[in-house]
């Protein structure tokens, strides 16, 4: 088992525990989220070489590719470590590159995570998320079919993708939420409320696009003034400021390049005073 945890240790659902520097396992797939990467060892590369550095908690999807990150998964890292937690999601079809259909209707929720436990190689999930709401399916209809699937042993906990404070709460009385996952990093922060209601609970928050390279990057940027003050790089600043800003932030930086995989995950070992945490802080106002 992993004793020093990549980026501080958190517990999904008070039971679970994984470092809370993850990989998100999207951008292995091919252009527009489809098909197979051009390069497919070195997409195999980055998951090996995320789980040698200490990545404990990958979060892929159903849709992405769709079934291509699942089984790319399986392929570099089954048989698997004992600690490592790899959650996916259900909640999407896909018609083409770049297009998403929400559709949750509970016989197709049931259908993916059937096909995702055999994907993956696995006899249960330990946190399948929907992916998305579907407004044309009552949520406990929705969230029924994740309910089901945990009481025949097939999933252990339940998340959410995309939700507002009142659709958590919704949720919540229909089942135990442990973790949500919202668009959130240091230039968009829209799901702020989102993230101090997760904080409050002790629900994890995962937040997607993490970085916001195109932003962070620039050479006037507060970002890189921090990051040239640290001697590290504007994403490793970025990941450093979401750790630091609660302790139920998990973030999921995805990459399909060694180098790029290795720079983000040396965030965890980037610490911010006061001073640059409270800068990083405003550039949202």
């Amino acid at each position: 088992m992993t004793e020093n945890f990549l980026g501080g240790r958190f517990e999904l659902g008070g039971d679970l525990p994984v470092g809370r520097l993850g990989y998100g396992a999207m951008q292995i797939t091919g252009p527009g989220v489809w098909d197979w990467p051009a390069d497919r060892d070195g997409a195999l590369a980055v998951l090996r070489r995320a789980v040698e550095l200490g990545v404990t908690f990958i979060d892929t999807a159903d849709s992405y590719g769709p079934l291509v990150s699942e089984l790319l998964i399986a392929e570099a890292l089954h048989p698997y470590r004992d600690d490592l937690v790899i959650a996916t999601k259900a909640g999407f079809t896909r018609q083409g590159p770049g297009q998403w259909t929400i559709t949750g209707r509970p016989e197709y929720l049931t259908q993916q995570v059937e096909l995702s436990l055999r994907h993956l190689r696995l006899d249960h999930i330990d946190l399948i998320q929907l992916h998305r709401i579907d407004p044309a399916v009552p949520l406990a209809d929705q969230l029924g079919a994740f309910v089901e699937l945990r009481e025949a042993g097939k999933v252990k906990h339940i998340g959410l993708s995309e939700v507002s404070v009142a659709e958590l709460e919704e949720a919540r009385k229909i089942t135990p939420i442990v973790s949500v996952q919202n668009r959130y990093n240091l230039t968009d922060r829209a799901s702020e409320a989102l993230l101090d209601h997760a904080t409050q609970e002790n629900i994890a928050f995962i937040p997607w696009f993490p970085i916001a390279t195109g932003d962070l990057t620039k050479p006037d940027s507060p970002v890189a003034a921090v990051a040239k003050e640290l001697d590290a790089t504007p994403a490793q600043v970025a990941l450093a400021w979401l750790l630091r800003r609660s302790p139920v932030v998990l973030p999921i930086p995805g990459t399909k390049s060694v180098a790029h995989l290795e720079d983000n995950l040396g965030g965890a070992g980037v610490t911010l005073s006061d001073e640059q945490f409270a800068a990083l802080s405003k550039l949202a106002d």
